[in-house]
This record gives structure tokens, C-alpha cells and sequence, in this order.
């Protein structure tokens, strides 16, 4: 899952992206449980997600590139009222793609998210056409809004 994550988001090489390590992780399970979830089989994982709950203005403030995937998190402090939840990152083994596994995860915890947070938006930093759907799908089936940050999807 790391390799995959290293080929899809080459976060090492872009400063305004989180490069995902156990510091991280923790930062993250500190916002809320359900940040990072996974799904695995006798091999190890086929599925994680990272989601980040957040207030709206980070939310607006990082949809208009006033700051970086990175400050989003610094600036989002755990114990606070979430209202928004950024659709970080999926990744999905290739043996597991269309079965909704990332679809049904993330719903999943969404909607753990939502027992203790009112949460009004979804938004997303898209990668790929692929992932865009997979937002847009996503967000329907939550029956929240969903906004993106500007960059173009390739």
C-alpha cells in the first residue's frame, strides 16, 4: 500500500501534500477514530482510506489554495466541531477495484463521523478522473455537498 501510495500521489516530491507516516496517522486518530481505515485479507491490506474532519473556514481556505494539504492538517486540532470532511486519499488494490470496497469504507466512516460532528460538506483535491467519480458517488450517497480544489484532473 505504501508503494501504491508513492505511485499514485508522489507526495515526497510536492510539498503542499501530506507524506503519510505514523506521525501522521496518530495526528489523524487523534481528530477522530475513523480517519484512517482499512480493509485487509490473509495477504494484508487491499484498502485504506484517510479521511480529515475539519471546520469550514480550513475547508474554504484550503479549496482556495491559501494553504497546503499539510497546514490543513497543523491548523485542524483535535476536540474542536467538525463541519466538513476532506476526502483525502483512497487507494485500492487493483484485484479489488470495482467491488465498492473504497465506496463502502468510506461511507462507513463518514458516517462515524457524523455521530459526533454536524457535517455539512464533503470536499475533495482530485488526482485522477477515477478518484473525482469515486468523490462525486460518494458524496451523493452521503447526501452532502461536494466541493473541490482547483486542480485539473488528468
Amino acid at each position: 500500500m505504501i508503494q501504491l501510495a508513492e505511485d499514485v500521489f508522489d507526495a515526497k516530491s510536492d510539498p503542499e501534500q501530506l507524506d503519510v507516516d505514523q506521525n501522521v496517522i496518530t495526528r489523524l486518530q487523534a481528530l477522530h477514530p475513523a480517519t484512517v481505515s482499512e480493509q485487509s485479507d490473509v495477504n494484508g491490506p487491499f484498502v485504506w482510506i484517510l479521511l480529515i474532519p475539519t471546520s469550514q473556514e480550513i475547508m474554504h481556505d484550503f479549496l482556495d489554495e491559501k494553504i497546503s494539504e499539510k497546514l490543513l492538517l497543523e491548523r485542524t486540532m483535535p476536540g474542536t466541531s467538525f463541519e466538513a470532511i476532506y476526502l483525502c486519499s483512497a487507494m485500492v488494490l487493483e484485484e479489488y477495484w470495482g467491488k465498492g470496497v473504497a465506496k463502502n469504507l468510506t461511507l462507513t466512516a463518514i458516517d462515524l463521523m457524523r455521530r459526533d460532528h454536524t457535517i455539512s460538506y464533503l470536499y475533495v483535491w482530485p488526482f485522477s478522473t477515477a478518484g473525482e467519480l469515486a468523490a462525486k458517488r460518494i458524496a451523493e450517497l452521503a447526501s452532502l455537498p461536494l466541493l473541490k480544489r482547483g486542480r485539473a484532473v488528468e
